[in-house]
């Protein structure tokens, strides 16, 4: 059965009335491997890159007819109609994907879920661990856009520590640990001893907590928060089937019964998951 493929016209009078446009094709501009299987993937899509906020995520089809659940993979950063997300390759839908090559076509959705609210000026603490990292990057580039707020990147790390070097170009400061050293935590708590995480020394900015990444770092991370009783969102992980509510299958536990991710999330504060 021969995939739905919408012209650049049907998507473009779709946006113009105002409609989310269907899954349609994109340029693939570049692919790199940033560290043994941990690739960056970037494509054009002017409407994702003008409409896409930290923490939403894209859908990535595979050209495969046998494989027809999309990809999600949570946009990283935005140059231009220029969009990327980077991944781990763990089977055949992302190891087709890291064989692309400039030039290529990619069948995308999105933006969707629910991004970080980054509206209140504050000191922003951008936790992640992994493959956790891109949404915190594209927080940071965000946060970067304006003068009233600041951004700490805090990431953890396997092994190599693959998004240090992309992040910089947005974030005021960076730490980063790999799991020989210690975890995000570890980073936290000196940030906190060396005096850098108080107000005074951030213009009077107080700590908002945004985190992603392993389930077990995110719970350490919100206890961690609300010992000092800092606000904190939580950008889940959670293995998606259709990727905007419908299959029901990425439902997760909340103070206000069962939500899913895709649709109520990716985004939850630490009191919405019942995390004190």
């Amino acid at each position: 059965m021969p995939t739905y493929r919408p012209t650049a016209a049907v998507v473009d009078e779709a946006v113009a009335a105002g409609y989310f446009p269907p899954r349609h094709p994109a340029e693939v501009t570049d692919v790199a491997q940033l560290a043994p299987g941990v690739v960056r993937l970037a494509f054009r899509d002017p409407y994702i890159a003008a409409h896409a906020r930290p923490a939403q995520f894209v859908n990535l089809y595979s050209a495969d007819p046998l494989m027809p659940m999309p990809r999600p993979f949570g946009v990283c950063e935005v140059e231009g109609d220029v969009v990327s997300v980077i991944f781990a390759v763990v089977g055949e839908g992302t190891e087709e994907f890291s064989h692309l090559a400039a030039g290529d076509e990619i069948q995308v959705l999105g933006p969707l879920g629910r991004p970080f609210a980054l509206k209140r000026p504050a000191h922003y603490l951008l936790v992640g661990g992994g493959l956790g990292v891109p949404p915190l990057v594209a927080a940071a580039q965000r946060l970067a856009g304006g003068d009233a707020s600041r951004a700490t990147a805090v990431f953890g790390y396997r092994d190599e520590r693959f998004a240090d070097a992309i992040v910089a170009r947005y974030a005021d400061a960076i730490v980063s640990i790999d799991n020989a050293h210690g975890n995000v935590v570890t980073l936290l708590d000196r940030l906190e001893a060396e005096g850098r995480l108080d107000a005074q020394a951030n213009g009077g900015l107080e700590p908002v907590v945004l985190a992603c990444g392993p389930l077990p770092m995110m719970k350490a991370v919100a206890s961690w928060s609300a010992e000092r009783g800092l606000e904190c969102q939580l950008s889940m992980e959670q293995r998606m089937g259709c990727g905007y509510g419908t299959c029901v299958l990425c439902t997760i536990d909340t103070v206000e019964g069962r939500l899913k991710v895709c649709s109520d999330g990716p985004v939850f504060t630490r009191e919405q998951l019942g995390w004190e």
